[in-house]
């Protein structure tokens, strides 16, 4: 049964002011996951909006890819194993990174909202976090697709319109 679920927002950035609700709409993605994934416990999760430098220079440390992204997850638990907050009990999931500038970007290329893209950046984050991965394509790939849609649909963030991933843009 899923516990308290805290959500660390910090923004790095400063070329963009974060909406009204952007929090918020953070913290209920990240909830809407764990429910979705029936998660057992209380959860910890760290999200920090950052511009495109600072998203290329983590993609360049972390991935050794040296150019911005949208998103980075940085899990801290592997096969659901956990490390446990000390004082609060809760299961530390790890950090996400989103660069706002690039959100902003692909909102405007798929043509949805930068609600709806921060929400779907959180929602795939979230599920790297839990251990989904896309990278080899094919049905790990489809599912995570699925469960993205399923999440956002219930918060009121369904897809508008159709869109087109490449590879090299993940």
């Amino acid at each position: 049964m899923i516990g308290k679920v805290k959500v660390i927002i910090s923004n790095e950035q400063h070329e963009v002011r974060i909406p009204t609700g952007v929090r918020l709409l953070v913290r209920r993605c990240c909830t809407a996951v764990l429910v979705l994934e029936e998660f057992d416990g209380s959860a910890e999760i760290s999200v920090t909006f950052v511009d495109d430098d600072e998203i290329q220079k983590l993609n360049k440390e972390y991935r050794n890819i040296d150019r911005s992204t949208d998103v980075l997850s940085f899990p801290m638990g592997e096969n659901g194993v956990y490390d446990i907050n000390q004082d609060t009990g809760a299961k530390i999931l790890g950090d996400i990174v989103i660069s706002i500038p690039h959100a902003i970007d692909q909102a405007d290329r798929y043509g949805h909202s930068l609600q709806r893209e921060i929400g779907f950046l959180t929602v795939h984050s979230m599920l790297h976090l839990l251990g989904y991965d896309h990278v080899n394509g094919g049905i790990e790939s489809v599912r995570m697709r699925e469960k993205e849609e399923t999440v956002l649909t219930k918060l009121g963030l369904k897809r508008n319109s159709s869109y087109y991933m490449d590879d090299d843009e993940e």
